[in-house]
């Protein structure tokens, strides 16, 4: 599998505390059975910016002298979405802002309560500039989670939606987690990633969510939302098809 939401950067965000925790992160993502991370930072937000990735490399080595590479790690960004994104976007790469493993997808997050940008016309000017929008956790945005008729439209102009391997198996809640599956019922469900914030908090655990997911609506479904999927983010390719409503549930 491939996570392609995670905080395991030490130190510059509310995700790992210090190299240790991020390496034991590291680990529990290795032993659940990921191949690589992307290590994803909030940007753009009030209390972190984060346009200097300078601790990717910090722990990329400690990954590599610890565990000898397993999992790779990756550079990213969480972006947070205002009215000015699409400004700094034009400005890439000076703006710092992080694509997922450098390339045109990026992660964005909506502010949780209401949209400070139109998000059609936001997922439309994305589109036409290149990008490919990936959506973070809309389980958790109150005006996408109660609208999936927007989500709908979103993915129908371009847009995918990662959802959280906690609200997957109902670790943050019942209301999460069946926004979860409503969505996979309704194929709009591109990624599961873990969000993971510490070894304890919120871990990087991808495993038991697409055990869940295989159960219910089958195997080729979690293949394609942990692992095919995020493979194609690392290699800088659109996905190869838009993700069919699963047949039962």
């Amino acid at each position: 599998m491939i996570d392609i939401h995670t905080h395991v950067l030490p130190g510059i965000d509310d995700g790992a505390e210090d190299l240790d925790e991020a390496l034991a992160m590291c680990r529990l993502a290795a032993e659940g059975g990921c191949e690589a991370v992307i290590a994803t930072p909030h940007q753009r937000t009030p209390a972190w910016e984060n346009t200097d990735p300078a601790a990717l490399e910090a722990l990329r080595r400690l990954v590599a002298g610890e565990t000898g590479g397993h999992p790779a790690v990756h550079a990213g960004g969480e972006i947070r979405i205002d009215s000015t994104l699409l400004d700094e976007l034009e400005r890439h790469p000076e703006s710092g802002l992080q694509p997922l493993a450098g390339s045109r997808y990026l992660l964005l997050e909506f502010s949780r309560r209401e949209p400070l940008v139109d998000p059609a016309a936001l997922t439309h000017e994305l589109i036409v500039g290149g990008w490919r929008p990936i959506y973070a956790h809309p389980e958790m945005i109150s005006f996408l989670a109660a609208d999936l008729g927007l989500v709908e439209r979103l993915a129908e102009l371009g847009a995918m939606f990662q959802i959280t391997a906690m609200s997957v198996t109902g670790d943050a809640g019942t209301r999460a987690q069946a926004v979860c599956d409503h969505m996979i019922e309704r194929g709009l469900v591109h990624f599961v990633a873990s969000d993971a914030h510490g070894r304890d908090r919120r871990p990087p655990d991808l495993h038991r969510a697409r055990r869940r997911i295989a159960e219910r609506w089958g195997e080729d479904l979690a293949e394609r939302l942990t692992e095919g999927n995020p493979r194609r983010v690392l290699a800088d390719v659109p996905l190869a098809t838009p993700v069919a409503a699963p047949a039962g549930g």
